[in-house]
C-alpha cells in the first residue's frame, strides 16, 4: 500500500518555463539599467529567442553579442546572480493545487528538488506550495554532488519519515536522472510528461526508466490507487 508521494518541483508541479520567463525578464531589467542603450523588452526578447533556439547554457553572453552590449565575465555572473535571487513571477496551476489538496488528505507528501538556493526556495514562496509537504529536502543544501541522481536527498526523506521505500512513489519530469535513485531504493517511479516539459529527453538506460509514464497530474489519484 502506498503510503508516501514525494515530488519533484520543476516541470512536475508547475511548467518551469514560466520561471525561465520570469528569470530573464529580471535580468532584462537588470541590464536595462546598467547599460542604458536597450530597453527591457527587446533584452527579453533576445534572451528568449536565444532560449528557445535551444541555447541553454551561454543565453547571456550570446544575447549581448547580439544586442552589441559590451559586457565582461563579472558582469555575466552578476545577471546569473540577478536570475537566481529574482522573486519569481509563478503560480501553482489550478490543477496541480486540486491533486495536492486531494493527496495530502490521504498520504504523507514529501518534496525533493535539485537547483541552485535561493532559487528553488523562492519558487517554493512563490507557488505557495510548502504548506503541502510534509518534508523538503533542497539537494544543494546537502551538496552539489549529491544533486540527482544521488540518493542521498531520498535517504533523507526515508530517514526523516521513517518510512518503507516499498510504499513510497516518487514523482518528477526528467527520466534522464530523476529515477535512477528511487528505482534503485525500491520505489515506485512515476513521469509526468507536461506538454511545455523542457527535459523530454528519453533515457538510454534501463535503471533510469521510470515504471510509469502519466501526461497530465490528474491521472495520479487514479494510478496511485492501483499501485
Amino acid at each position: 500500500m502506498i503510503t508516501t508521494v514525494i515530488f519533484d518541483m520543476d516541470d512536475t508541479l508547475y511548467d518551469e518555463v514560466e520561471y525561465c520567463k520570469s528569470g530573464f525578464r529580471a535580468v532584462a531589467k537588470f541590464i536595462e539599467n546598467t547599460a542604458k542603450t536597450h530597453d527591457s523588452d527587446s533584452i527579453f526578447d533576445a534572451f528568449w529567442s536565444q532560449f528557445t533556439a535551444g541555447n541553454h547554457t551561454k543565453i547571456f553572453n550570446t544575447a549581448l553579442d547580439q544586442l552589441a552590449i559590451n559586457y565582461d565575465k563579472e558582469l555575466i555572473i552578476k545577471m546569473v546572480q540577478a536570475y537566481r535571487e529574482h522573486k519569481p513571477n509563478i503560480t501553482l496551476p489550478p490543477d496541480s493545487s486540486d491533486i495536492l489538496d486531494q493527496l495530502s488528505k490521504k498520504y504523507r507528501l514529501a518534496l525533493l528538488t535539485d537547483g541552485f538556493l535561493p532559487a528553488q526556495q523562492l519558487k517554493v514562496q512563490a507557488l505557495q506550495i510548502e504548506k503541502y509537504f510534509e518534508y523538503i529536502v533542497y539537494t544543494e543544501q546537502l551538496g552539489r554532488e549529491f544533486w540527482k541522481p544521488s540518493p542521498v536527498g531520498f535517504q533523507k526523506i526515508i530517514e526523516k519519515l521513517e518510512i518503507n521505500p516499498k510504499t513510497v512513489v516518487y514523482v518528477a519530469d526528467n527520466a534522464k536522472k530523476d529515477f535512477i535513485a528511487p528505482n534503485k531504493l525500491g520505489f515506485f517511479s512515476i513521469q509526468l510528461t507536461r506538454s511545455a516539459g523542457i527535459h523530454t529527453e528519453l533515457p538510454t538506460e534501463t535503471e533510469a526508466k521510470p515504471e510509469y509514464v502519466i501526461s497530465k497530474i490528474t491521472q495520479l489519484p487514479e494510478l496511485l490507487e492501483k499501485l
